[in-house]
């Protein structure tokens, strides 16, 4: 037997989710919530909270929702192009608001100092992606450039990629960095291999790599402050 279907006006008042938010802030609010906020509406046979549930479940979680395409959500059940539109500017805001803590007074000088400006933009990403900060003299960020996007399992880059890009920008310095998708930060052996090629290339064209960051879901592990570069 089917469980039953509430609509939004037989949930309780203080469960309702932009009620919830007006009251409690919007960090008190669970994942479905939000998207249930983002929705508006649901349909007639289920509330936008119901909506929101299903649809996360459907992804595989939030992180999998971010990677959706326009097709793919408008493949499920209740969205139409209206709501995917929103729900895609939506996360792309979120990424750009991410980003926009990137700017030229921005100085890098510690492992955590990168690991704070990257986590959000690369936590939740389903492939790997190989992403460079590119530094001056005085270790400001002058530019930051996404280099590769691998499989679930493996990210490619080559040093002339990364050192290309590294003298377009006149950088002096670089910090190199790439997400797990499965969450775990612990570098693999590939990961050090490729960390080591870099330094090695970056000490014949001049230019200095400071780190190598992995970045897990919350979590990241520095490859210099391991010692293992």
């Amino acid at each position: 037997m089917e469980s039953p279907q509430y609509m939004m006006r037989d949930i309780p008042q203080e469960e309702r989710p932009r009620e919830r938010m007006m009251e409690y802030g919007a960090g008190a609010l669970s994942h479905a919530e939000l998207l249930a906020i983002l929705l508006r509406t649901g349909t007639r046979q289920e509330s936008a909270v119901h909506m929101a549930q299903r649809i996360l479940t459907e992804a595989g979680g939030i992180r999998s929702l971010m990677d959706l395409s326009m097709e793919e959500l408008t493949a499920m059940k209740g969205i139409g192009m209206a709501k995917a539109v929103q729900l895609k500017a939506s996360i792309e805001l979120g990424h750009r608001i991410a980003k926009s803590r990137l700017t030229q007074s921005t100085s890098i000088r510690t492992p955590r100092d990168a690991a704070d400006i990257l986590t959000e933009q690369l936590r939740y990403l389903q492939k790997e992606h190989f992403v460079c900060l590119f530094l001056n003299s005085k270790n400001h960020i002058i530019a930051q450039e996404t280099l590769s996007m691998g499989s679930l399992n493996a990210s490619i880059v080559h040093p002339r990629e990364v050192f290309r890009a590294a003298i377009k920008c006149s950088s002096a310095s670089i910090v190199c960095a790439h997400n797990h998708p499965s969450g775990d930060p612990t570098p693999s052996p590939e990961d050090i291999q490729i960390t080591k090629r870099l330094i090695e290339a970056g000490a014949i064209v001049g230019i200095d790599v400071l780190d190598h960051i992995i970045i897990g879901d919350g979590t990241y592990v520095s490859l210099k402050e391991k010692g293992l570069v």
